[in-house]
C-alpha cells in the first residue's frame, strides 16, 4: 500500500472533473513507461543479533527493526517519508519504498521504459535493503504469504491508514487482517493512450489475472504447514472485502470508461480522508453520500480531488486503474520471477498487434468463466480445469503473444538481447517445470525434512 500521496485540494464539482482527472494519465505511446512494486517479508536471521527465541520472526517496527532498515538507507540519500512524525517511508526520485501493514518492505520502482532497466533497478533495490538489514540480523524474503508466523504473531507498522483499515477489515471478510499482515505481491503499472485504450487494457488484465496467479503462485506453507493452496495470497484476497476486490461487473458493460469507472469507485465504502496531515476515520460512508452532504460525520468538510485520489488506492481489484493500470494478481517470488511479470504484461499490452492478439484469444469464453477462475486458481494452479484441457494452455498462448509483443518493441541490453529473456522462467513453467509454490512443496517432502525455516533462508533475496 503507497505512501501518503499529494493533497491536491480543488474542490469537487462534478463525477465528469473525476473522470478527466484520471484522463490526466492519457499518454502517447512514445511516453508508455513501466513501474514495478514489489513486497518481501522481513525475518531475523538466527545469530548474535537476534533476541533469544526470535529466530526466523518478522522484525517489529522498533528497536533494532524496520525503522532502523529505513535509517540505514535514509543514509544514503532518501528523503524521508513521516507519519505523526514517524519514519514510514523513503522517496528518491521516481522511486520511492514504503512499508506494508506487517513490516513487509516495499519498493515501487520508478516510471522506466525496459524491462532491462526495471531488472537493474531491482537488482540495486535488493542489495540495499541486504546491506541494510544485515547488520541489524535481518533478512528479506518475497513470498506471498508468510509461511510461518500466525497472524497474531506479526507485527503492526505506525502508519495511520492501517489503524483505520485494521479495525473495519474486522468488519468485512474474514481474512482482511491476514491480507494487510501476512501478503505479498509483485504488480506492473502500465500506461495507455486513451480511454478506448485503457478499457482494452484492462479488459484484458482483469481477464488473464487468472493465468498470472498461477504462474506466479508462489505461498503453499501456512504456519510452518502445507495449506492445500499454491497461492495462499489469492485465496485471502478472496475473503477479504467483496465491496472492493476481485473483477467487478462494471468493467464489462457496454459503455464502460472513465466515468462508469468513477460512479462505481463512489460507491466502494471509505476508509478515511486526511486534513491537516491527520486521518480521520470514517471507514463504511459513502463518497456519493459525502458529496451530497449526507455523511453527518463529514459536515463541514468539502470533498477535494485529493480526498477522491485517496479513495482510488482504497479498491483493490485484480487490475486497478489510476492514471494508469496496475496488475495485482501475483504473488511475490524470486528475482527473475519479479523480472517476469513486467515482461509478460508489456509484452501482451504494448504491442498493438499483440493486444488485437491477446483480445481475441480472451474472447472465446465470456467474462464470467474467466472470474470464476479466481476461485480455482489458488488452489489448482495451472491444472485448474479451462475449456477442454487446463489453464496450461491458455498460459502458453498467452505466452506465445507476449514472445511476439516483446520481439516487436525490439528493446535491446548492451548485450543485444530483447525483453523476451525475461519470460524464460515463464515459459519454463507452462511447458511444465514446477512453479515456485511445487518447488517448495518438493523442497518441504525432501531436503527439508519438513521444516519450512529452511524456506526462509533458501528464498532471502
Amino acid at each position: 500500500m503507497s505512501n501518503p500521496g499529494e493533497e491536491d485540494a480543488t474542490p469537487i464539482t462534478s463525477v465528469r472533473q473525476l473522470a478527466e482527472y484520471i484522463a490526466v494519465g492519457c499518454k502517447p505511446r512514445e511516453d508508455y513507461r513501466t513501474g514495478t512494486e514489489h513486497e518481501k517479508f522481513g525475518f531475523r536471521w538466527p545469530g548474535p543479533h537476534c533476541p533469544p527465541g526470535q529466530e526466523w520472526t518478522s522484525p517489529a517496527y522498533e528497536p533494532d527493526g524496520i525503522r532502523a532498515v529505513l535509517e540505514s538507507i535514509a543514509a544514503q540519500g532518501w528523503e524521508p517519508i513521516l507519519d505523526a512524525g514517524r519514519l514510514i517511508g523513503l522517496k528518491r526520485g521516481g522511486a520511492s519504498i514504503s512499508l506494508e501493514p506487517g513490516g513487509q518492505f516495499e519498493l515501487s520502482g520508478a516510471p522506466l521504459d525496459t524491462v532491462h532497466e526495471t531488472a537493474a533497478e531491482l537488482h540495486a533495490h535488493l542489495s540495499t535493503a541486504r546491506d541494510a538489514g544485515a547488520a541489524l540480523g535481518i533478512g528479506f524474503a518475497p513470498l506471498g504469504f508468510h509461511p510461518l508466523a500466525t497472524r497474531e504473531q506479526m507485527p503492526w507498522m505506525p502508519k495511520s491508514r492501517y489503524a483505520i483499515m485494521r479495525r473495519y477489515m474486522q468488519r468485512t471478510g474474514r481474512l482482511g487482517l491476514d491480507m494487510m499482515l501476512r501478503t505479498c505481491t509483485v504488480q506492473v503499472n502500465l500506461d495507455y493512450s486513451s480511454e478506448a485504450d485503457m478499457v482494452r487494457k484492462l479488459r484484458v488484465g482483469m481477464l488473464l489475472q487468472p493465468v498470472a496467479t498461477a504462474l506466479f503462485a508462489n505461498s503453499p506453507f501456512t504456519e510452518g504447514k502445507p495449506n492445500g493452496l499454491l497461492s495462499a495470497r489469492a485465496a485471502v484476497w478472496r475473503d477479504t472485502d467483496p465491496d472492493r476486490t476481485g473483477i467487478p461487473d462494471v468493467v464489462f458493460e457496454d459503455g464502460f470508461g472513465f466515468e462508469r469507472y468513477v460512479e462505481w469507485l463512489l460507491d466502494v465504502p471509505m476508509y478515511f480522508i486526511t486534513r491537516d496531515g491527520q486521518y480521520i476515520d470514517i471507514a463504511g460512508a459513502s463518497f456519493r453520500d459525502w458529496l451530497r452532504g449526507k455523511v453527518p460525520a463529514l459536515a463541514g468538510q468539502t470533498p477535494t480531488v485529493g480526498d477522491f485520489a485517496d479513495h482510488m488506492t482504497t479498491a483493490f481489484t485484480e487490475v486497478r486503474l489510476k492514471r494508469y493500470l496496475e496488475m495485482r494478481g501475483a504473488d511475490a517470488g524470486s528475482p527473475e520471477m519479479m523480472n517476469a511479470l513486467p515482461a509478460y504484461w508489456i509484452g501482451l499490452l504494448y504491442d498493438d498487434s499483440a493486444l488485437d492478439a491477446a483480445e481475441e484469444l480472451v474472447r472465446r469464453h465470456p467474462w464470467r468463466d474467466y472470474a470464476a477462475l479466481l476461485e480455482q486458481v489458488p488452489r489448482l494452479g495451472l491444472r485448474t480445469p479451462w475449456a477442454n484441457g487446463t489453464l496450461r494452455d491458455l498460459a502458453r498462448e498467452t505466452l506465445d503473444i507476449a514472445m511476439a509483443g516483446l520481439r516487436a518493441r525490439a528493446r535491446h541490453n548492451a548485450a543485444g538481447e530483447d525483453e523476451t529473456l525475461y519470460l524464460t522462467p515463464l515459459l519454463r513453467i507452462a511447458d511444465g517445470a514446477p512453479s515456485q509454490a511445487e518447488h517448495w512443496l518438493n523442497r518441504y517432502q525432501s531436503a527439508w525434512n519438513g521444516d519450512v525455516t529452511q524456506l526462509l533462508a533458501e528464498a532471502v533475496t
